[in-house]
């Protein structure tokens, strides 16, 4: 018999529901961590991720229930949307917005690399990832969007146009802009990264 782990996300759906419980297990346990991960960025707090993260599969398996699935797309790119749906959802209901903030489970912007570990190193890295998170926080929301998107959930810009519903020029453009008004930031308040 062949491995689930190797089937695709189309044959996992299927097996799925045909009753076999375990090819959702299997599916879930492919993308979980890019699920999460993505959900986590948004709303930085791990009690609310794991609500969300839970929320996402329950939208997930209720759909293919009602037989309302389809398969056209890819599963990721449509779970994701998902999550992203029930976080934006979830900043309206609550007019909260995501913040990007130091974490101690989340290192993810690798600004510099600092071959000496030392204590002062160490010390100076964390302070410069600390300053290009708070640069990031203060772009417009679409260009901090994509700079989420891209850096801590490590989508490729044609992920993030399907994602957020906009072309791949616009993606591109997104991410361009936020790294000029990064630079623009930096220089304005003689921000030194180093």
């Amino acid at each position: 018999m062949q491995s689930k782990s190797c089937c695709t996300d189309k044959d996992l759906i299927r097996s799925y529901l045909n009753g076999d419980e375990r090819a959702f297990e299997t599916l879930l346990t492919r993308h979980k961590g890019k699920i999460y991960t993505s959900i986590f960025m948004f709303v930085k707090e791990t009690n609310l991720a794991n609500d969300i993260f839970q929320e996402t599969f329950i939208k997930i398996i209720d759909t293919f229930r009602s037989g309302k699935y389809n398969e056209e797309g890819k599963f990721l790119q449509w779970a994701l949307r998902i999550a992203y749906n029930l976080c934006v959802d979830f900043f309206r209901k609550n007019k909260r917005r995501a913040t990007v903030a130091p974490s101690d489970d989340f290192d993810i912007f690798e600004v510099v690399k600092i071959a000496d570990d030392n204590q002062e190193s160490r010390m100076i890295k964390n302070q410069t990832h600390a300053k290009v998170r708070q640069l990031v926080d203060e772009l417009p929301k679409e260009q901090r969007e994509v700079i989420l998107l891209r850096h801590y959930a490590e989508l490729s810009f044609k992920e993030i146009a399907e994602l957020t519903n906009v072309s791949i020029n616009t993606a591109l453009g997104r991410m361009r802009y936020a790294l000029i008004n990064i630079r623009k930031m930096i220089s304005e308040h003689q921000i030194s990264l180093q």
